[in-house]
């Protein structure tokens, strides 16, 4: 704005300043021969008394244009009086025409002015001009308009910075709010003052706040309600549990019923953590994590025949993630191979450490036709039971955390979902995923592992009964 104004400023003075000082240089050329029109007019009472030669001498050196020697009077006789700089044909011209006659000369011009003397002729008087007499003052005058338009564009466009700045520093303020809106802090409020415009645009911006909240608190209300009314049937469930005999089944039952609460617990929690609880640090060991989430899916894996493999790099695994968050990708991924191929379908997870952290999932069923349409959320929907959210859920995980995930084709034959993660700070401690333990009822399941982890181990699949 203030560039604007300097220009409209400029373009309005250069408007004024260009005629102005055109005129003012055609004032000067009138003032020098107004001075010489007067100078010739002093000495025309003189001419009309007499005509002698030295009176007209001493008369032409009372003025200042005689002392200058820029005077001369030409006489009916032909005789010159003065310094004479105009040509004869042209005090002719003067003479004939009885009226004053500006001729160009050498070096500026010859303003003549005829006088009928006692005798009825002619006389001429010849006044001479510099040129620069045209021009004498006139720069100075141009100097004094220059200035003057000069410190007009400066005003204006200091007043116009003024103005400016408390546009734009109301304009700063919203996209400030804006941006902390957008961070997440949804208490952002905009400040109402300024120009009307943004006055209403920041109206507007409280009311989409507001709005906004009251969606997303209506929304987590309704989240922490649904997954409370999930525990009525999770309590009838766990008191089936605790009915059944001591058993495998009863214990699988037990520890899905566990599961299930704190999936559900860690539903409101989260819930809770958006309307301003705590959230958990996001950050954990994706080697401990894939640990636990192998320990559970491989009890499963057995009860369906299935051959699975576990390898993984030494050492942790950190991941700018949460924990809760990543064990739900997992559990999103590794739930897809159980419920879309067969059983007795073997699948192999495998963990690479390095810059990055890379899982990858394959498996040897019929893989997915369209990969690309597969990350679409909610594709597949309704087929088979499925809610079409199990990849996007991972998708997101990776893409929120600057990773990425891939779909292709398993060395097994199979789907092959890759999902990659920044390295993240060591964690303070680190704790070995979870190996083999008895349950109860004499039944041992879990992980074994088939060759010492120094550089790295390998799980596979334990039949029942062993270790």
């Amino acid at each position: 704005m203030a560039r604007f104004a300097v220009a409209v400023a400029a373009m309005v003075a250069l408007a004024f300043l260009i005629p102005l000082a055109l005129t003012v240089r055609e004032f000067a050329r009138e003032r020098a021969f107004t001075q010489a029109e007067q100078q010739a007019a002093a000495i025309e009472p003189v001419l009309v008394v007499t005509v002698e030669q030295e009176q007209l001498r001493r008369a032409l050196a009372s003025i200042p244009a005689g002392r200058a020697e820029r005077i001369a009077v030409h006489l009916p006789s032909r005789a010159v009086v003065g310094a004479p700089h105009a040509e004869p044909a042209q005090v002719g011209v003067a003479a004939g025409q009885g009226r004053s006659y500006t001729a160009r000369v050498p070096g500026g011009y010859a303003v003549l002015r005829p006088v009928v003397v006692e005798s009825g002729e002619v006389a001429v008087v010849e006044v001479y001009l510099l040129d620069a007499d045209l021009t004498r003052g006139l720069w100075s005058t141009w100097l004094v308009l220059g200035g003057v338009a000069a410190c007009l564009v400066v005003i204006s466009s200091l007043v116009a910075d003024r103005l400016a700045a408390r546009l734009v520093g109301a304009t700063r303020d919203l996209a400030a709010v804006a941006r902390t809106l957008g961070s997440g802090d949804l208490n952002a409020v905009a400040d109402t003052r300024g120009p009307y415009e943004l006055r209403e645009v920041g109206l507007a911006f409280n009311a989409m706040a507001r709005r906004m909240r009251q969606m997303i608190t209506a929304e987590r209300e309704f989240v922490a309600d649904l997954s409370h009314r999930l525990r009525t049937p999770l309590t009838a469930l766990r008191f089936t549990a605790t009915a059944l005999d001591d058993g495998p089944l009863a214990d699988q039952t037990r520890e899905v019923a566990d599961w299930l609460e704190r999936e559900v617990d860690s539903v409101i929690a989260g819930a809770r953590a958006g309307s301003g609880g705590r959230r958990e640090p996001a950050q954990c060991d994706a080697a401990e994590v894939l640990g636990e989430r192998m320990a559970f899916w491989s009890a499963l894996a057995e009860d369906q025949g299935r051959r699975w493999e576990w390898t993984a790099d030494p050492g942790p695994a950190p991941v700018p993630v949460g924990r809760v968050d990543l064990a739900a990708a997992l559990d999103a991924a590794l739930g897809n191979v159980f419920r879309h191929t067969p059983p007795g379908t073997g699948f192999a997870v495998a963990l690479r450490t390095g810059e990055q952290v890379v899982i990858s999932l394959g498996d040897a069923g019929p893989g997915i036709a369209d990969p690309a349409a597969a990350l679409r959320r909610g594709h597949g929907a309704a087929r088979n039971g499925s809610t079409g959210l199990g990849l996007d859920i991972v998708r997101r995980l990776a893409e929120d955390a600057g990773g990425g995930l891939r779909l292709g084709r398993a060395a097994l034959g199979g789907a092959e979902v890759e999902l990659t993660l920044p390295a993240g700070p060591a964690p303070a401690l680190f704790v070995a995923p979870a190996g083999p333990r008895r349950r109860a009822g004499g039944r041992r399941r879990g992980l074994r592992p088939v060759r010492p982890a120094g550089s790295g181990a390998t799980f596979r699949g334990a039949r029942r009964g062993e270790l």
